[in-house]
This record gives structure tokens, C-alpha cells and sequence, in this order.
């Protein structure tokens, strides 16, 4: 997304910090495919502006050792249960930004897992899946 208009500075009683129009310009979609290693903590990213059509995670875990790894659905709305959702949500990535071209955009996502890796956080899933039932 681009700004369509300058930033405003901030002004005592209407806005305290700088402050930006709502509206912009949207360059495309990107593809974000993402996931955390539960043992080191550390994200690891792909961006694409596109994957092909017989991309899905099925498919990938399918190359992967059998019993290495397992396909749940999580539930419709519950991104609490999906830990790189959170990450992103929780994290602010993507927060309020602008850039000016997809290629930009992709490589300020990398920019910012790269920060996150530096000091990865090791996640703990407390959430047990008979709950969700």
C-alpha cells in the first residue's frame, strides 16, 4: 500500500502523533507461506507474489518424513490456536505501513522476521485439542 498524501503532523488537540489518511494505493498481493520452529523459536518465511496453483500445505507435507508432521484444521476465527498468526497480529510486522511497490513490501516482511530471528522466542503450546471441540 502507498500513501496517497502527505503525513500530517501532529496538532495539539486533534492529533498527538503524526497522522495519516485512510485512503491508499494498493500495488498487488503478496503470498506469505510461514511458520515457527517450536525448538529454536526461529520464523521461517517464504514470500511470493504468487505460488502455483498446486501449491498447499498437503502437498508439502506429503515430501516431508512420514510422522514428522501433522495436518490439523483449526477452528473458523480461533487464529489464537495458530501460533504465526499470532506472531504477526502480536508483532506488528505489517502494522501501519506504506511501501511503495510489492517488491518493497516483501522485503520489509524478510526485514522484520530477520529482526524477530535475531532473538528468537521459544513458544510453549499450552492449548490442548480436545478443547476446541
Amino acid at each position: 500500500m502507498a500513501t496517497t498524501g502527505p503525513d500530517l503532523p501532529p496538532e495539539p488537540g486533534i492529533h498527538a502523533t503524526f497522522a495519516r489518511d485512510h485512503e491508499y494505493k494498493r500495488h498487488g498481493t503478496l503470498s506469505l507461506l510461514a511458520g515457527i520452529d517450536l525448538l529454536t523459536g526461529k520464523v521461517h518465511a517464504l514470500v511470493r507474489a504468487a505460488y502455483p496453483a498446486s501449491t498447499t500445505t498437503r502437498s508439502w507435507l506429503a515430501t516431508r518424513p512420514s510422522g514428522r508432521f501433522a495436518f490439523t484444521f483449526t477452528l473458523i476465527h480461533g487464529f489464537w490456536l495458530n501460533l504465526i498468526e499470532g506472531f504477526f497480529f502480536a508483532r506488528s510486522v505489517l502494522r501501519h505501513i506504506r511501501v511503495a511497490s510489492k517488491q518493497e513490501l516483501s522485503k520489509r516482511i524478510m526485514a522484520g522476521i530477520d529482526d524477530v530471528n535475531r532473538h528468537p522466542v521459544i513458544h510453549t503450546w499450552s492449548y490442548r485439542l480436545a478443547e476446541a471441540a
